[in-house]
């Protein structure tokens, strides 16, 4: 059972700036958040109104349906996206940074004097984030496709030719990750601003021609049309769902751009460049009901054809894009708050730590949206797919939110369930309308999910019995040090750092430097750090130090789980509290543990052979701390769990 318990302690780890730095300009961010948060919402239009006239729907292509259908999407872009994301999730939060994990530590922490639902909220939440790692997956693949599928709309015989080049714009779009999001966002901003300006203005010339699809902003036909499906109203909400991609994914990306600009983007371009796009679907197919076969590309007159596959190619690529820098986030997030073993991180941005690049990350999302190319071969088999993880997502934010609106913001009950409730019917609703294609292949992301839901909790709880072993076989630190002290023993003219997951016991490294090397050195720091469930924490909270005896002091190192790790210039703080630690005279002895699975009532013994090998070939803590390569000692010992 997964039972993480704050605050988390880490053998080392630190910071930089004492907060977010300085951001850049409003219209920069909100350009970057175009071009990065809204790409994948922005190619919805692509697909969207074909699904759902699909003959697996059993809807008819009329007059009164196709005003219902484009109502329905028009309202369902308004209460979900609108209300429930840029009005109220994204005031939650967690010191800037947004998406899965980090409400779930807004949520956790509210309900702290509660811990059972506290472990129940966590594990919900970690639940969450695989999710939307499955959905990572398939966004790139389906946004792409459904581009390159325009090709065959221009020509039939380039059918053959969709899947590779497919295939190679996903590569490409894989590859440029490593130069950053920020760097990503400068060259996507104005490509997207364009393509939805063509959204609107390609929408909006249909209307001209045929007015009456108007008549879709009156909620009451999407009500109407919602109301005469009968049992098929589950699979047309499993098609209207496909216009919603990418709203969890806007949140998120709120810790690479702001609340503020997020909003401006939505408000002011994106919903009415998107509603504009759907009501002239709808008017171009109460003229051409034979457009059904691809609705989006039939707005464009022959000529303008080729430079609209080119210009929508472009745009699922920033549709990708949204879902990538969000799982790198979530990622981030994961390996601070004890969900996933440390992995290699690049910050891409001097100005913005919520930009990153994890490339272990990157190939595995790559290599899980190519398997999910090959296997579903089209779009729409990839729509089968798609909205089971993502709308099991959105029911899960909502869950969480209850907690962060009643028991973090002490809104009153009678304001915060009705609100709830609400969100939850919805939910409810697009989930039960997306469970209907799980044999179509809803089954990929959740098994997708599952196997990282597998990898996150046996990961969290083989470190809670690492940590608990450490602690029963450990010696306690106090008693050791004073005897040291009274030996007299002789010491090395230098300064050593032993970090230390546990402060209150002996350093493994520590008695292997006495035993095997017979050292003792003159200043000696032990070192601990603890992970708290926000985002960043300034200097003036970062350090704690006690001194235990001539040359022994007892540093503790406190971190928000969005904070880069630095720990040499994490110590210096400490010169402020009379320790000064020389850098030319400081080794760092650092522990590495190497997990023996036992026989016992810990994990089932694939777990513990699983946890074995993720922590074999979890990054260094030299590297993932920054240490000086020249002032690293590492010592091996093996531990049961």
């Amino acid at each position: 059972m997964l039972r993480p318990s704050p605050p988390r302690r880490h053998p080392i780890l630190s910071t930089e700036p004492t907060s977010h730095p300085p951001r850049q300009g409003l219209a920069a961010l909100t350009l970057g958040a175009i071009g990065v948060v809204y790409g994948d919402i922005g190619t919805s239009p692509l697909y969207t109104v074909k699904e759902v006239f699909l003959p697996a729907t059993g809807i008819a292509l009329n007059e009164a349906n196709l005003i219902g259908a484009v109502s329905a999407i028009l309202w369902a872009l308004m209460l979900i996206v609108t209300l429930k994301y840029i009005v109220l999730i994204l005031r939650a939060d967690n010191r800037g940074e947004g998406g899965g994990l980090a409400l779930t530590a807004l949520a956790a922490h509210a309900v702290q004097s509660k811990p059972a639902l506290r472990g129940a909220l966590l594990l919900l939440g970690v639940f969450g984030a695989t999710l939307f790692y499955g959905d990572s997956v398939i966004t790139p693949a389906i946004s792409v496709m459904g581009a390159i599928e325009g090709l065959e709309v221009l020509a039939p015989g380039l059918a053959a030719y969709v899947l590779p080049i497919s295939l190679a714009v996903l590569l490409a779009l894989f590859l440029v990750q490593r130069f950053g999001t920020g760097a990503v966002g400068k060259v996507f901003g104005p490509l997207i601003v364009l393509w939805f300006l063509v959204l609107a203005l390609t929408g909006a010339l249909q209307i001209a021609r045929q007015p009456a699809i108007l008549a879709a902003l009156n909620p009451l036909h999407a009500w109407a049309f919602l109301a005469e499906r009968g049992w098929h109203l589950f699979a047309a909400v499993g098609a209207i769902v496909l216009a919603l991609t990418g709203a969890e994914a806007l949140y998120a990306d709120m810790g690479h751009f702001g609340r503020r600009p997020i909003r401006l983007a939505w408000g002011l371009l994106v919903f009415p460049a998107l509603a504009l796009n759907y009501m002239g679907q709808g008017a171009l197919l109460m003229r051409e009901p034979t457009a059904i076969e691809n609705p989006f590309f039939r707005l464009f007159p022959a000529e303008l054809l080729l430079p609209a596959v080119v210009l929508a190619t472009l745009a699922a690529v920033i549709a990708s894009q949204a879902v990538i820098s969000g799982a790198y986030s979530m990622t981030q997030q994961a390996i601070q708050l004890g969900f996933l073993p440390r992995m290699a991180l690049r910050y891409t941005s001097a100005r913005e730590a919520g930009q990153i690049y994890i490339p272990a990350v990157n190939w595995a999302l790559l290599a899980g949206v190519v398997g999910a190319v090959l296997l579903f071969g089209s779009s729409s088999a990839l729509a089968g797919a798609y909205g089971i993880a993502v709308t099991l997502t959105m029911l899960i934010t909502t869950m969480l939110t209850y907690f962060v609106v009643r028991e973090g913001w002490r809104l009153p009950a009678w304001i915060a369930a009705p609100a709830t409730l609400g969100f939850l019917a919805l939910d409810a609703l697009l989930v039960a309308g997306c469970a209907i294609k799980f044999v179509d292949g809803g089954w990929f992301p959740l098994a997708f999910a599952l196997a990282l839901f597998a990898l996150m909790s046996t990961w969290a709880r083989g470190r809670e019995l690492l940590l608990a072993s450490i602690r029963r076989e450990g010696l306690e630190l106090q008693p050791f040090v004073a005897g040291l002290v009274d030996s007299g023993a002789a010491r090395a003219q230098r300064w050593a750092v032993y970090p230390v997951a546990n402060p209150d016991t002996v350093p493994q490294a520590l008695l292997h430097n006495l035993k095997h090397n017979q050292v003792l050195h003159e200043a000696n720091v032990i070192l601990t750090v603890v992970f708290h469930e926000r985002p960043w924490l300034g200097e003036a909270e970062r350090v704690e130090l006690e001194a235990l005896a001539p040359g022994f002091w007892r540093v503790s190192l406190h971190f928000g789980f969005m904070d880069p790790p630095d720990v040499p210039r994490a110590l210096a703080l400490c010169e402020a509290r009379g320790l000064r630690l020389p850098i030319f005279e400081t080794s760092y002895f650092l522990s590495r543990e190497t997990v023996v699975p036992t026989d016992g009532s810990g994990m089932a013994r694939w777990r513990e052979r699983l946890f074995a090998a993720m922590s074999r070939n979890a990054v260094g803590a030299a590297d993932f701390f920054r240490l000086p390569d020249n002032a690293v000692v590492e010592l091996g010992t093996r531990v049961q769990i």
